[in-house]
């Protein structure tokens, strides 16, 4: 959909946004919430960041804010360099995008973007949520990072496909209304 250099940024700039978000939310409430709740004993997750003095991240405890800033950062720097490259190319050797549907071309994809993004900020978020407190241990760290892409993989196929690819996909065609209805 994105046809130059500006809308890929663009359209990688808004999925990076609503993503980065959603994954907080799900990591912060949804994975690690009940446990968040007994270690601060509190009766929700906001209070238990508030009683442990914010998210723990690289030895630190920051307000979440600066937590969807740092993911930002690496999310949107992979997805430009890396994660939306990389993933056309692959769908462009399963599919002709001048021969298959729309449809199908585009979930091939985000598929392939999902099997590119997830492992790798799987591993991100590893490295920057691994205890330092306790000593450092490189087979945790491998352990830590399967553990996150097995909770990671669902959430990030089934979030980009049925919820944040057509999302962006519509807020896209208003941004960019004039130039796609010439078109057709």
């Amino acid at each position: 959909m994105p046809q130059n250099r500006f809308e890929r940024v663009a359209f990688a700039f808004l999925t990076v946004v609503i993503t980065v978000h959603a994954y907080v939310f799900y990591s912060l409430y949804v994975v690690n919430g009940q446990t968040l709740m007994a270690l601060n004993n509190a009766n929700s997750v906001l209070g238990a960041i508030k009683n442990q003095g914010g998210v723990y991240i690289f030895g630190n405890f920051l307000p979440i804010w600066a937590v969807v800033l740092v993911e930002f950062g690496f999310a949107f720097t992979l997805e430009v360099f890396v994660g939306s490259p990389a993933s056309f190319k692959l769908a462009c050797k399963v599919f002709d995008p001048r021969e298959t549907n729309p449809v199908i071309f585009e979930t091939a994809v985000i598929c392939a973007t999902a099997g590119i993004m997830c492992p790798a900020m799987s591993f991100i978020a590893a490295f920057l949520y691994y205890p330092y407190y306790a000593e450092f241990n490189f087979i945790t760290l491998l352990a830590d990072w399967l553990k996150l892409i097995c909770f990671n993989f669902p959430f990030a196929v089934l979030s980009q496909l049925f919820f944040i690819q057509p999302l962006i996909r519509t807020v896209f065609k208003a941004l960019f209304r004039r130039k796609y209805s010439e078109k057709v």
